[in-house]
C-alpha cells in the first residue's frame, strides 16, 4: 500500500480559512496578502518588459541586471558586498528558496531546529528530504529563547532556521539575539537559514537585524527575502536568496531542477524599480500606520493584542471572550461575525495547552480594516 511521505500534512490552514471566508462573505484578515494595488509604475515596468520581448527563459540564477540591483541594495542597506554572479539567486518566492536551501544541504537523519510557532512550510520541507525537525518554542512573550535553542543542539544538528520579523508572532530579533546565535553556533558546522521576507516591515525606527550584518553568521547562512511582501505583489511569487559562494553553488544545483528560472519580465521590471530606494524605504512607516490603526480599533474590543514589532501580522488573545480551542473559535467568528483570522495552533508541532491566540493580517486597505474592526468589536 502507498505510504505518504507527509502523513500528518493536510490542506494548509491558510487555504482552509480563506475558503471559509469566501463561503461566508467574510473579511479575510487570515491569509497574508494585501487587498490594495501595487505601484502603477511597477506594473508599467512589467508591461514594458513584456513589450520589449523579455518573455522567454531567464538565466538560471536570475537576470544579471536584477542580481546586480539586489547586490547594490544589500550594499546600500547593510554595507555588505555579495557577488551578484556567485552569491545571489532569484527564486520563485521565499518558500521555494527555503525548500531549495533545505534540499541542497539536509540529508536523511540530519536534525534541523525549528522555532515554533513557525511558518508552516519549514517542518514538511525538512521531512521531505529525510531530515528530523526538532521543535523549540519561543518564550511565553513570543521572543527568541536562546537557552532553549542551545539546549536542542546535538552532534546531528545540521541547520537552525530563524525568522525575523517573525511570522506569525510579530516579534523581531535584535543585536543581542544575533550575538547569542553566533555564540551557540561558533565552533560547529551547523548551517543557518534566516527567513527575512519581512525585512522592511520593522517598526519603531529600529534597524532590521539581518544575518547579513554579522560575519560569523553570514559565512554559514542562506538568507531569504521576498519582493512580493515588500511591493504588495504576493501573487508574483518573486524572491531571492543570498549565500556564500560555496553554499550558493550547492543551492543552484537544486534550484535548476525545481524551477530552473523564474518570471522573466517581472525580473526586468524589478531590476529597474530597485534603482529608487524610496520604494522600499517607505514600507516600514506605511505598515506601521496600518498596525496602529488596527490596534486603536481593537482597543474597543475584548481582544488583547500582543506586541507587534514587525511583519504585517498581529496576535490577539481572545481568552476574555471564549474558552473554545482556537480553530473552533476562528471558524465560528468567520461564520457568525464575518471576519476570518488564523488560529495559532497549526504553527506549532505541539501547541501550548490553553493558549488562546489568533493571528490577524493588517495588510489591508483602511476601509477593510475599519469594517473588520467594527465587526470584531461586536464579538
Amino acid at each position: 500500500m502507498f505510504q505518504s511521505k507527509l502523513p500528518r500534512v493536510g490542506t494548509t490552514i491558510f487555504a482552509v480559512m480563506s475558503k471559509l471566508a469566501q463561503e461566508h462573505g467574510a473579511i479575510n484578515l487570515g491569509q497574508g496578502f494585501p487587498d490594495f494595488p501595487i505601484d502603477e509604475r511597477l506594473a508599467a515596468l512589467v508591461h514594458a518588459a513584456m513589450g520589449a520581448g523579455h518573455n522567454q527563459y531567464a538565466p538560471m540564477p536570475g537576470v544579471p541586471a536584477l542580481r546586480t540591483a539586489i547586490a547594490a541594495k544589500v550594499q546600500r542597506l547593510y554595507g555588505i558586498g555579495y557577488d551578484p554572479d556567485t552569491e545571489v539567486t532569484v527564486t520563485a518566492g521565499g518558500t521555494q528558496a527555503i525548500f531549495t536551501a533545505v534540499g541542497a544541504t539536509v540529508r536523511p537523519g540530519d536534525e534541523v531546529i525549528i522555532v515554533d510557532p513557525a511558518y508552516d512550510c519549514y517542518a514538511p520541507t525538512v521531512a521531505l528530504f529525510g531530515g528530523i525537525p526538532v521543535h523549540v518554542r519561543l518564550g511565553p512573550d513570543m521572543r527568541f529563547d536562546a537557552a532553549a535553542v542551545a539546549a536542542a543542539i546535538t552532534p546531528r544538528t545540521r541547520m537552525l532556521m530563524i525568522n525575523t520579523p517573525h511570522n506569525p508572532a510579530g516579534t523581531i530579533l535584535r543585536e543581542a539575539d544575533m550575538q547569542r546565535i553566533a555564540a551557540m553556533l561558533r565552533g560547529t558546522d551547523i548551517l543557518l537559514l534566516s527567513d527575512e521576507v519581512y525585512e522592511h516591515l520593522v517598526f519603531g525606527n529600529e534597524a532590521h537585524a539581518s544575518v547579513v550584518r554579522y560575519p560569523e553568521l553570514r559565512e554559514r547562512a542562506f538568507v531569504v527575502f521576498s519582493f512580493g511582501k515588500v511591493f504588495h505583489a504576493t501573487g508574483w511569487k518573486m524572491g531571492y536568496v543570498l549565500a556564500p559562494r560555496e553554499l550558493m553553488a550547492e543551492f543552484r544545483k537544486v534550484h535548476q531542477f525545481t524551477v530552473f528560472s523564474v518570471n522573466t519580465p517581472v525580473q526586468h521590471a524589478l531590476a529597474a524599480y530597485l534603482d529608487d530606494a524610496a520604494h522600499y524605504a517607505a514600507v516600514p512607516s506605511f505598515y506601521e500606520r496600518k498596525r496602529d490603526r488596527f490596534l486603536e480599533g481593537l482597543s474597543a474590543s475584548r481582544f488583547t493584542p500582543l506586541a507587534c514589532e514587525g511583519s504585517y501580522f498581529l496576535l490577539a488573545d481572545y481568552s476574555a471572550i471564549s474558552d473554545e480551542p482556537d480553530l473552533a473559535f476562528a471558524q465560528r467568528i468567520t461564520r457568525e461575525f464575518g471576519v476570518a483570522a488564523i488560529p495559532l495552533s497549526p504553527f506549532y508541532h505541539d501547541p501550548p495547552p490553553g493558549q488562546r491566540l489568533l493571528r490577524f493580517c493588517f495588510a489591508k486597505s483602511d476601509a477593510t480594516l475599519d469594517q473588520a474592526i467594527e465587526k470584531l468589536c461586536l464579538i
